[in-house]
């Protein structure tokens, strides 16, 4: 045995003594941490065995293991269904507003709320914009339902005073992406200014300062102070949005949809539930579950790496 070798062991037994011992002491903090471990064992890793259905023709009868395996079948089918582009144009349609309307919505409301110095009324203002992301879609759906539809809603009822008609909004292919960007940001765009509040909690207090002896005003102070020290947050939560790029969220898009403006309305995540739960489809649901997430992996991936070139710190 060499001399490099009789070292290699003293050193790989004084790692494992320092890890046990860092273990010994921190014992209480690992066990804090152990639900949360727990939770994403039983709840994330574990149902990933699930996507082997993607590539089964799963019958209950027959079970997981046994049911045959098809390969690539199902995703062929998929990409070959004339439903395909429908719901492809759909899905990132509505992602593109979101990401142009919605995603920036919680920044400008924070920067607002920012320059508010009246805390009572800077309190009361975001207590009554954080009250609506409690609100269950469902409700949030029904109150829609009774200021638009035609038979006695509030809006239509001023509308035909004035003009004499009424708009089907709810029935409406046009109307459909407003309404439902409307809500996402009626109901969310207040619960989103928290991370955005805490960062700019985080601004030195000096750069103001200093600001104001030079004589920059409030936009000046904002525009090159406060947005480029909240940037980095604002990056982060682009790469995580990126992500969710084929996620429309189930429940808005499946209690607004109807045979009037299915043509507009149908998106992966409803055709998913109409394929999976209401045709018994296991397999093809998941193949295009799949789908989305492998392309909900590419988007940040993609993003991090761009965010990255550009100078920004990213996710990793």
């Amino acid at each position: 045995m060499t001399a490099g070798q009789r070292d290699v062991k003293p050193r790989a037994s004084l790692q494992r003594s320092n890890v046990l011992g860092r273990l010994k002491r921190d014992r209480w903090i690992y066990v804090l941490l152990l639900p949360g471990l727990l939770y994403f064992l039983v709840f994330k890793y574990v149902p990933m065995w699930g996507v082997l259905l993607a590539f089964k023709n799963y019958q209950p009868f027959t079970g997981f293991w046994k049911s045959e395996w098809v390969g690539l079948e199902h995703f062929r089918l998929f990409f070959g269904n004339p439903d395909f582009f429908m719901l492809l144009r759909n899905t990132l349609i509505l992602s593109f507003y979101n990401l142009i309307f919605f995603f920036p919505a919680p920044i400008v409301l924070a920067l607002l709320l920012n320059e508010i110095r009246l805390a009572v009324f800077k309190r009361t203002v975001q207590t009554l914009i954080y009250v609506p992301h409690f609100i269950s879609m469902v409700i949030v759906a029904s109150m829609t339902y009774v200021f638009l539809t035609t038979e006695g809603g509030v809006v239509n009822e001023y509308i035909y005073q004035y003009t004499g008609t009424k708009i089907n909004f709810l029935a409406s292919p046009d109307w459909f992406r407003p309404l439902i960007l409307i809500q996402t940001i009626w109901k969310e765009c207040g619960w989103g200014t928290i991370i955005f509040l805490a960062a700019l909690a985080g601004v030195d207090v000096e750069q103001y300062e200093a600001a104001t002896v030079d004589g920059a005003s409030r936009w000046r102070k904002m525009w090159h102070i406060t947005l480029p020290s909240i940037r980095s947050t604002i990056v982060i939560l682009l790469i995580l949005r990126m992500g969710h790029v084929l996620d429309n969220g189930f429940e808005q898009i499946y209690l607004m949809l109807n045979p009037l403006n299915r043509e507009v309305a149908e998106v992966f995540d409803t055709y998913v539930y109409m394929m999976g739960i209401t045709q018994g489809a296991f397999s093809y649901s998941t193949a295009v579950g799949l789908f989305k997430a492998v392309i909900g992996v590419t988007m940040v991936l993609g993003t991090n790496y761009l965010a990255k070139k550009f100078g920004q710190s990213g996710l990793y």
